[in-house]
């Protein structure tokens, strides 16, 4: 059976719960946790030619680095509340899964759980889904939690 599931997480209230179901399936299984968070990169963006206010690089990078402790160490909370070991992973990257699967495979994981908001159609094209860019390009099972 699985023994370390990592858990995608980004703040949403669907991952939130994608959260709570892989801590209630690992405790289940006696399985340790591994919560990862993917920040994107600092980008500029300018549309039209019309040059675009930047916030500096510097301010961008401290204030997503705090955000992002603050989910992992209230997620690592929530596994420990539970009695499972939990390691935190913060990766950077514009896709995010590759950063998932790249962390899955650093950390060994053998589960990946993450939510998904199911879009289908022309918003799933424009929007684009982390989960099945990670379903298509993994060799990870990965566990899918969607309301």
């Amino acid at each position: 059976m699985y023994k370390n599931i990592l858990i995608a997480v980004d703040g949403s209230e669907l991952s939130n719960k994608a959260l709570t179901q892989g801590i209630e399936l690992a405790k289940a299984i006696g399985a340790k946790v591994t919560v990862l968070n993917v920040t994107p990169r600092w980008s500029t963006v300018a549309a039209g030619g019309d040059v675009a206010v930047m916030f500096p690089p510097e301010a961008y990078e401290e204030n997503i680095a705090e955000a992002a402790e603050l989910l992992l160490s209230k997620s690592a909370a929530t596994a420990e509340s539970a009695g499972l070991s939990c390691d935190t992973v913060r990766a950077s990257d514009a896709h995010p899964y590759k950063a998932i699967l790249e962390t899955a495979s650093a950390k060994s994981c053998d589960l990946i759980v993450m939510g998904s908001h199911g879009r289908r159609g022309v918003a799933g094209l424009l929007l684009g889904s982390e989960t099945q860019k990670t379903l298509t390009h993994g060799k990870i099972p990965v566990l899918v939690y969607r309301e």
